[in-house]
């Protein structure tokens, strides 16, 4: 259902079926789950090429939400279409979901945030020695 487009490090990008629904919702949400548990701290699902959303895909991107934020992580929703981001702010669920116009621009804070960290911990390296 959801195809693995890159991995690295801690971040995925993960592209979304066409369609979402109640018939395939949990599976989606499943396949994510599993990316999360297996170390995945930020994903970002490319949405470039969904077509339809149903309440049972806005319940899932939610579960998925609080399932990143446990554990410190992060979900961006990238390229997904402006009627689906006039949804979320009629939900008031935009408040809660970062929409990024293309799967590059969700990938560059957590590269930024991957970077700093490196540095960070070179500087502490540094100190201590």
């Amino acid at each position: 259902m959801i195809t693995v487009r890159m991995q690295h490090e801690d971040t995925t990008v993960a592209q979304l079926p066409q369609e979402i629904d109640y018939d395939n919702a949990s599976l989606v949400g499943a396949q994510c789950e599993d990316l999360i548990r297996r170390g995945c701290r930020t994903l970002i699902l490319d949405a470039s090429g969904v077509e339809y959303l149903d309440s049972s895909a806005i319940s899932m991107l939610i579960l998925l939400l609080r399932l990143l934020d446990e554990r410190a992580g992060t979900l961006r929703l990238a390229a997904l279409s402006e009627h689906y981001q006039q949804t979320l702010r009629l939900l008031g669920l935009d408040a809660l979901f970062t929409v990024y116009p293309t799967v590059d621009a969700a990938r560059r804070p957590a590269i930024t945030e991957a970077a700093e960290t490196a540095e960070t911990a070179e500087v502490r390296e540094f100190r201590s020695a």
